[in-house]
C-alpha cells in the first residue's frame, strides 16, 4: 500500500547549518516547515565537528600551561589527565547544544523528523523513521542538506583497520600510545597538536611537501616549527601503499618516499586527509537531481539544484567546508525563496584553523595573488611586535597584508598568532566596507590588546610607487 504524500511549505534533508535555519526561518512566518535527520541534531558542528574539537582544544591548552607552568611561576606536581573527564566535559557541552537545537526547533514550529529520508520523485522524499513506519513528505520546496564525512581512500588495509576518524578521535577515553595521522590538512593539524599535548607520540604523514600544503610558504615553514617544537613528528611526500593491524591495538603504515619504502608502526591510525559528500543512496537520481563527478550536488550561484523547487546548501553542495558558509547559504536560500536575488559569487570565505598559535585568514594569500598575477604591497610584522603577546608569553606568529598598489584596499589579511580569528574579524570589517587601509593603521585601539597590532602592521606598508 503506497502512502499518500504529505503536503509542506518546505522539506530540509539533514538538519546541518544552513538546513535548520533555512527551517527555522519558514517556519517562524507561518510556513509548514518539516526536517529530516538521519542522527546528529543540528548537523556535524555541534555534535562531532567544529564545537566538539575546539572544546577538546581548549582543554589540550589548559593542558599545555601545565606542562609549561614553570615559565609562570608555578610548580607542577603529579600532573595528571584524565581523557575520560576530558571527553565527559565535551559530551556535556554537546548535550547541552542538541537541547539548544529542540528548543529551536519548537520555539520556531517547524518540525523535526528522526529519520532516514531518500528522494522516491520530484520533491518527494520517503522517510523510514528511527522508530519505526514510513512517512512521504512532499515540499513545495526541498532543500538537500545532507553534509560530508571523512573520506576513506582506497589503500589496501585501511579499512580493515577500522581507522579513527575525527568522529572517534574526539570521543577517545584514554591516551593513545602512538598516534599516526593520514594528513596534514586543517583537522589533522589541530587533532595532532591537541593530543600530543595530552601526552600521545603523534606522527603526522601527509603527502605533499609541506603542511597546509595550499597556504603561503611562511605560514607552512611557521606550522613546521610548532610541531617540531612540541615533539610532534612529520613525515611528508609520503604515499601509504598498504596497512596492516588494527587501529587501538597495533597499526602498521607501509609508504613510499623519495623512491624508498618506509614502515611505521603506532597504537591508534587517524585518518584527516578530506571530506567526501553525503550524497549517494538518496535518491537524487530520481528528483532529477545531478551531481559533479566528486559527488557534490550540483548547484548554480543561487544554489539551486538541476531540479526546479530543489535546492542544496552547504558542504554536500561543494560550498567551503565551514560552519560560518553553511549559514551564509541558508541566507541565499531564505532571500531567493522569498524573490530576491542572493549568489554566492564574490561572497568572502575567513577561516581559522585552530592550532596553537591559530592560523586565521581572508582575502587573497600571496600565492593566490601570484597565481592570479594580481600586484600587491606586503606589510608583515612578527607577533612579538605585538606587546600583548609579551604579556601572555605568546610570541610566536606574524600578521600580513596585502595592499592594493594602485588604491589603498586591503586585498588580504593572514594572522599567524594568538586569537588570530578574532583579530581578522576587524580586517574583514573594513574590507567589506571597502575602507583604506589607513583607518586600520590611524585607528585608536585599546592597549594592550592583540587587535593593536593592526596598527604597526598597517604603518609598515610601503608607499605607492
Amino acid at each position: 500500500m503506497q502512502i499518500p504524500p504529505e503536503e509542506y511549505g518546505i522539506v530540509v534533508l539533514g538538519s546541518g547549518e544552513a538546513g535548520k535555519y533555512i527551517a527555522w526561518t519558514l517556519a517562524k512566518k507561518g510556513m509548514r516547515a518539516v526536517v529530516v535527520e538521519r542522527k546528529y541534531i543540528g548537523g556535524s558542528c555541534p555534535n562531532i565537528a567544529c564545537l566538539p574539537s575546539k572544546n577538546i582544544i581548549h582543554s589540550a591548552k589548559v593542558a599545555s600551561y601545565f606542562w609549561r607552568s614553570e615559565e609562570f611561576g608555578i610548580t607542577k606536581d603529579n600532573t595528571q589527565i584524565h581523557m575520560s573527564v576530558v571527553r565527559d566535559r565535551k559530551r556535556k557541552m554537546v548535550d547541552g547544544l542538541v537541547q539548544m537545537h529542540l528548543d529551536n526547533f519548537k520555539a520556531s514550529g517547524a518540525e523535526l523528523l528522526m529519520g532516514s529520508g531518500r528522494f522516491i520523485g520530484s520533491k518527494t522524499i520517503e522517510v523510514t523513521l528511527a522508530d519505526g513506519g514510513a512517512r512521504v513528505l512532499r515540499g513545495e520546496n526541498v532543500v538537500i542538506s545532507t553534509g560530508s564525512r571523512a573520506a576513506i581512500e582506497p589503500i589496501p588495509g585501511l579499512t580493515e583497520a577500522s581507522p579513527l576518524t575525527h568522529i572517534e578521535a574526539l570521543d577517545l577515553d584514554q591516551i593513545s600510545g602512538h598516534l599516526l595521522i593520514i594528513g596534514g590538512g586543517y583537522v589533522g593539524l589541530e587533532l595532532a597538536q591537541a593530543m600530543r599535548r595530552f601526552g600521545s607520540r603523534v606522527t603526522i604523514i601527509e603527502r605533499n611537501e609541506r603542511l597546509a600544503h595550499q597556504e603561503d610558504q611562511d605560514v607552512t615553514e611557521m606550522l613546521h616549527d610548532v610541531f617540531r617544537q612540541e615533539g610532534i613528528e612529520v613525515v611528508t611526500s609520503a604515499h601509504i601503499t598498504k596497512v596492516e593491524g588494527k587501529s587501538g591495538e597495533r597499526v602498521k603504515l607501509y609508504a613510499a618516499r623519495d623512491g624508498a619504502e618506509i614502515i611505521l608502526e603506532g597504537t591508534h591510525l587517524l585518518v584527516a586527509s578530506g571530506r567526501t559528500p553525503n550524497t549517494q543512496g538518496i535518491g537524487l537520481e530520481l528528483a532529477g537531481v545531478e551531481t559533479t563527478d566528486r559527488g557534490y550536488v550540483k548547484v548554480n550561484e543561487r544554489l539551486e539544484t538541476t531540479a526546479p523547487g530543489v535546492w542544496a546548501v552547504g558542504d554536500c553542495a561543494g560550498s567551503p567546508h565551514f560552519t560560518h558558509i553553511a549559514f551564509d547559504d541558508h541566507r541565499i536560500v531564505r532571500d531567493n525563496l522569498s524573490g530576491g536575488h542572493r549568489v554566492t559569487t564574490g561572497r568572502q570565505v575567513p577561516f581559522c584553523m585552530f592550532t596553537d598559535p591559530e592560523f586565521a585568514r581572508i582575502g587573497l594569500s600571496e600565492t593566490e595573488a601570484k597565481e592570479r598575477g594580481i600586484a600587491y604591497r606586503l606589510a608583515k610584522i612578527p607577533m612579538v611586535a605585538v606587546l600583548r603577546t609579551r604579556t601572555l608569553t605568546e610570541t610566536r606568529g606574524f600578521l600580513k597584508a596585502l595592499i592594493d598598489t594602485e588604491s589603498d584596499h586591503i586585498l588580504g589579511f593572514t594572522a599567524l598568532g594568538a586569537e588570530a580569528g578574532e583579530i581578522i574579524a576587524t580586517v574583514q570589517v573594513a574590507m567589506l566596507a571597502g575602507l583604506p587601509y589607513t583607518v586600520l593603521r590611524d585607528a585608536i585601539f585599546t592597549h594592550p590588546t592583540m587587535l593593536e597590532g593592526l596598527i604597526p602592521l598597517f604603518s609598515a606598508v610601503p608607499p605607492k610607487e
